[in-house]
């Protein structure tokens, strides 16, 4: 049943409002949610049996699919290494996003400025490019430009809307690390400030409000994101020098929520609306259709709004800050969710690892760690060329002697040769001989020695026998069919 299923899926993405590409990507569940359907319903029909016998009692049967095989451990694990993957492919990109949408906004706004300045009928230059603004007969809201070299027609006051709020979203998720939705709710009232009580300094906060865990946060605002609420604010208010209200919709809990003086909001003919999930999806998209990003299969790159999550996060922790203080600051339950976010990276391993080793050398005496004089070095790369024998490899440690004069064939430290088989046995039928020949005459004490030696020839054989036996490929052949034993 499951082999019937298709292996990838197919989905559309919207690269600006002009383009879409169409992807195919591997899918991750391995036909796990199918299998669980069947399995639940064998399950439902042994509780229905045994609640009615009678009646349902015939159709019981065993489950074919077992417990163990609908383990998501594997899956988990493969869902974990993306998300590292895709932390990894766009952490050190992010500053080249952020200076795309900042020159796209200043670009924007200039061309919208110029053209505002010039008359109708009439040309201007904005950031060296000559344009020209049309004629209309009735006045427009919106102002147009038309490109005098390509004859293309670009509404001006569109982009500079569009390329405003792609900065702003950007700005605010990369500082911030909250999630869609707590984005879409920030609000004129988001904004708290906290006096310290010993200096009496003013710390601006940023409330977040319960979404996801339904627990409220605060933030501290830096000064880089005070900037950009200050410019949203600015845009924003109305000629009272209020931010007007609107009125949201709720997703999740299916209700309209009541008038707020939101930050991400545009305004609609005569009235002001929020920016909903999917606007601001989508203005993340166009900003990411101007930067040339792609990713290592070549394809261009896609940020979700979750991906400046854990963005934050891992350059949050890399730089210090302790995990518990990110798990309050992102809104996480449990600090394994935060850690499951942090992407780790090979350098980080490496350099945590020799800054281990810095502070425990630190710890010890300096003596330790001089400079082994020649005599010392010499004396040390001899113990590992007195190491081999005839019957193998002594693996005793440096700095200690032999503990049985020299009788490898009884020392456990010996590693015996597989090329010295034959002098083992050798050795161990001499043995048997000179057990025979005490024991007929009566040397007891010659016996007992003998027999120590015999049982550990017999131990190096055996060690010799499993290990070929682990270089051994066994032939199992092909299953015959029943068809085939009838």
């Amino acid at each position: 049943m499951c082999k019937s299923l298709p292996t990838t899926a197919r989905g559309r993405h919207r690269i600006d409002h002009r383009t879409i590409v169409e992807t195919q990507t591997p899918r991750a569940d391995r036909g796990l949610n199918h299998l669980a359907v069947v399995r639940a319903f064998y399950l439902d029909l042994a509780q229905w049996a045994m609640d009615d016998p009678a009646r349902l009692g015939v159709w019981a049967a065993p489950c074919p699919i077992r417990e163990e095989e609908m383990s998501r451990r594997k899956e988990k694990a493969g869902r974990k290494s993306r998300m590292d993957q895709r932390t990894r492919e766009r952490l050190p990109v992010l500053p080249v996003l952020a200076e795309t949408v900042d020159a796209q906004r200043r670009l924007a706004a200039e061309q919208l400025a110029n053209a505002q300045a010039a008359h109708p009928g009439t040309d201007f230059v904005a950031a060296g490019k000559r344009w020209h603004r049309p004629t209309t007969k009735n006045p427009a809201a919106r102002i147009w430009a038309v490109d005098p070299d390509t004859g293309q027609r670009l509404d001006l006051t569109l982009e500079e809307h569009r390329a405003f709020w792609s900065w702003a979203i950007v700005e605010v998720l990369r500082h911030t690390g909250i999630r869609i939705e707590e984005l879409t709710e920030l609000s004129h009232h988001s904004l708290v400030q906290y006096r310290l009580p010993g200096t009496g300094e003013l710390i601006p906060l940023l409330h977040i409000a319960p979404s996801k865990t339904d627990a409220e946060r605060l933030l501290v605002i830096s000064p880089e994101l005070a900037d950009v609420l200050s410019t949203i604010i600015s845009r924003i208010r109305d000629e009272n020098g209020s931010v007007p209200l609107v009125v949201s919709y709720d997703g999740h809990e299916r209700v309209w929520n009541p008038p707020m003086p939101l930050l991400f909001q545009r305004n609609v003919g005569v009235e002001n609306r929020p920016i909903p999930p999917s606007g601001i999806r989508q203005l993340l998209n166009e900003a990411l259709s101007c930067t040339g990003l792609s990713d290592t299969a070549g394809q261009p790159l896609a940020f979700s709004p979750h991906d400046f999550r854990r963005l934050f996060i891992t350059d949050a922790i890399m730089n210090g800050m302790p995990p518990h203080i990110a798990q309050l600051v992102v809104g996480h339950r449990d600090i394994n969710t935060t850690m499951g976010y942090k992407t780790v990276y090979p350098e980080e391993v490496i350099n945590g690892h020799r800054a281990f080793i810095a502070r425990r050398r630190a710890t010890r005496p300096s003596e330790e760690y001089r400079t082994p004089t020649e005599a010392e070095w010499e004396e040390f790369l001899g113990h590992f060329e007195r190491r081999r024998v005839a019957l193998g490899d002594c693996d005793r440690a440096y700095g200690t002697s032999c503990v049985h004069e020299h009788s490898c064939l009884r020392c456990s430290l010996l590693r015996p040769d597989p090329d010295q088989r034959h002098r083992i046995v050798a050795i161990r039928d001499n043995l048997l001989d000179r057990i025979a020949e005490a024991e007929k005459e009566g040397w007891l004490g010659e016996v007992e020695g003998l027999k120590v030696s015999l049982a550990g020839a017999a131990d190096k054989l055996a060690q010799i026998d499993r290990r070929s036996r682990r270089r051994t490929t066994v032939r199992l052949g092909m299953p015959r069919t029943r068809s085939e034993d009838h």
